[in-house]
């Protein structure tokens, strides 16, 4: 499966490193907004993509959702809106127990980590509470770095940082189109499936795994 020696480790954040209960954001946010959750969902689902991104920031994409149903996008609103949000996204997200040993053991073995994350602006603030940033040599936010996956883009981005070639690296994350994504641009991908099989099929040349533990076997021989 291998074409040389694994030299780094791209790993995605929500859902493969960090798990995230969203719904006290969807309830919170859908209040102060004045809006129902169901129509919160369909908005923010709306300017997701651009949120993702960084074509817009959460303060313009708040401030469209209040406009869209109907509202005054009033400044002291939209900070609330913003404070609330960050604050809810601290409290709930959560490291699975594989995580850290995981990234140490890379670590340890030399293996260059990259973060590559399809996320808004208030995700490095949660990577840091959670000592993700320390154990990683670079961070390649989709909104930062203006290209998400599965893109070419976001990809190349990380193996430009990490200085290292598409058939040194191993990829790692939970959904399926990514670890495409991946593979198209070169790279070994490993789905991870934490929980039930959901009966979606892996993406050719894909490895699918149930912990961190079995990425490692990858990327040691």
């Amino acid at each position: 499966m291998r074409r040389g020696a694994a030299e780094a480790c791209l790993v995605d954040a929500y859902d493969t490193i960090v798990s995230c209960d969203f719904s006290a954001q969807r309830r919170e946010l859908s209040a102060l907004a004045g809006l129902t959750t169901d129509a919160w969902l369909g908005e923010y689902s709306r300017i997701l993509p651009a949120l993702t991104d960084g074509r817009i920031s959460k303060t313009e994409g708040f401030g469209e959702i209040l406009r869209a149903s109907g509202q005054e996008a009033r400044p002291d609103l939209i900070a609330e809106m913003l404070t609330r949000d960050q604050e809810l996204l601290l409290a709930n997200g959560r490291l699975f127990d594989d995580a850290v040993p995981f990234l140490s053991r890379l670590r340890s073995r030399g293996i260059k980590i990259a973060i590559v994350s399809n996320c808004t602006e208030t995700t490095p603030r949660l990577l840091i509470q959670l000592g993700v940033e320390a154990l990683a040599d670079a961070l390649i936010l989709s909104y930062d770095v203006r290209a998400a996956k599965p893109g070419a883009k976001i990809f190349r981005r990380a193996l430009d940082r990490l200085g290292v070639r598409p058939d040194a690296a191993v990829f790692v994350d939970d959904q399926a189109s990514f670890c495409a994504g991946a593979v198209a641009a070169g790279i070994t991908a490993a789905q991870i499936v934490r929980g039930e099989l959901d009966g979606t099929e892996p993406a050719a040349g894909t490895t699918v795994v149930r912990s961190l533990a079995e990425v490692e076997a990858m990327l040691w021989t």
